[in-house]
Order: structure tokens, then C-alpha cells, then sequence
């Protein structure tokens, strides 16, 4: 089964889908926006969410970080297409693009990325092992790579012979024992 067949039956129905996880994941959605610009990123830096969604994570880090460029992937079409809205609507659309993507097969160039990051996606997909070495792939050397999910979930992520750790992150409203980070490379 595919991540679009499993999202609640709601990967084809992206407005629904957003006005229901906005208000529980709005906590994490600024965190994962205050790390990025703690980053220390320089001017042109290409950031990647793997698993979109509608959009919300690259559009707060256009907002937060205003001097990188930032790409989206999700599976869902739907997803794509409302994210692609939303940066229009936004006026983000020359540093923040989107395209439809299995994270297992991603269509960029190695070393692309500085920095990717994921928030809630991993427990959606079928061979995380698979998707973590595709964005391993892109990352550039040095780069670094935080996965943003449940805790229960960040251990599907761990692959063998790829360094990480995982670590809480405190959110506010979402308990800290709820959602963890999954870290490939340096911390800020």
C-alpha cells in the first residue's frame, strides 16, 4: 500500500487533510522553522521537505528564512497541487517550488541539497530505509538531515551504517514524549 493509500483515505482531499492537522502540528511546523534559521545557512542554500504535504513547512521556512530556496516532494498530486497554491497565494513562488516525488526516488541530482528535513511523513512510508538513503543521496556532503515525527516512528529511520541519533523536541503544546528528531550529520 502506498503512503497516498494510507494517509486516512485524505491524500486526495488536501484542504481537508490541512485544516485537520494544521491546529495539532502548528507547534512543530514553528520549531522545525526556528531550526532551520538557527541553521546558520548561507545566502542561496537549497533546502528539501520530503513529504510536504499542502506546503506548510516550506512556507514557513520562506518566511523564516528568507534567503534560501526551498523544495517540496510529496506522493499525493493533491498535496502538490494546494502546496503550489498556497506558495502562489503566499508570493513565494520564484524560492519555494514543489514537485510530486516518492521519497524513494527522488529526481535530483546527488549533493543537491544543504539541508532536508521531514516532519510527519516517515511513519507514511513503505521502505524508510529506502527513503532515508535516496535523501542521503541528495544531501550534499557536510549537509544535514532532520526527520521530525512521532518518536515511536524515528527508530524506522535508523539504517544501518548511517549515523544518527534521536532526540525530543519540545513543541508546546504537543507533549515531548510524542514527537522526536531523527539528526543525520551536525546540529546547529
Amino acid at each position: 500500500m502506498k503512503l497516498h493509500e494510507r494517509m486516512f483515505g485524505l491524500a486526495g482531499h488536501a484542504r481537508i487533510y490541512h485544516g485537520l492537522v494544521r491546529p495539532f502540528f502548528s507547534p512543530m511546523y514553528r520549531r522545525i522553522a526556528a531550526d532551520v534559521a538557527n541553521a546558520g545557512l548561507p545566502a542561496g542554500a537549497r533546502i528539501l521537505d520530503a513529504g510536504t504535504g499542502p506546503g506548510t513547512v516550506p512556507l514557513a521556512l520562506a518566511k523564516a528564512v528568507p534567503g534560501v530556496r526551498i523544495h517540496g516532494v510529496d506522493l499525493s498530486a493533491e498535496m502538490i497541487e494546494e502546496a503550489r497554491h498556497a506558495a502562489e497565494a503566499a508570493r513565494v513562488g520564484d524560492r519555494v517550488t514543489f514537485t510530486v516525488a516518492d521519497v524513494a526516488a527522488l529526481p535530483f541530482m546527488d549533493g543537491e541539497f544543504d539541508l532536508i528535513v521531514s516532519s510527519m511523513s516517515l511513519h507514511h512510508w513503505s521502505e524508510p530505509a529506502a527513503g532515508v538513503r535516496e535523501l542521503r543521496r541528495v544531501l550534499r556532503p557536510g549537509g544535514r538531515m532532520w526527520i521530525y515525527d512521532a518518536r515511536m516512528a524515528l527508530r524506522r529511520g535508523e539504517v544501518p551504517g548511517i549515523p544518527s541519533r534521536r532526540e525530543p523536541v519540545r513543541t508546546g503544546r504537543l507533549p515531548v514524549r510524542l514527537v522526536g528528531r531523527l539528526v543525520f550529520g551536525a546540529v546547529p
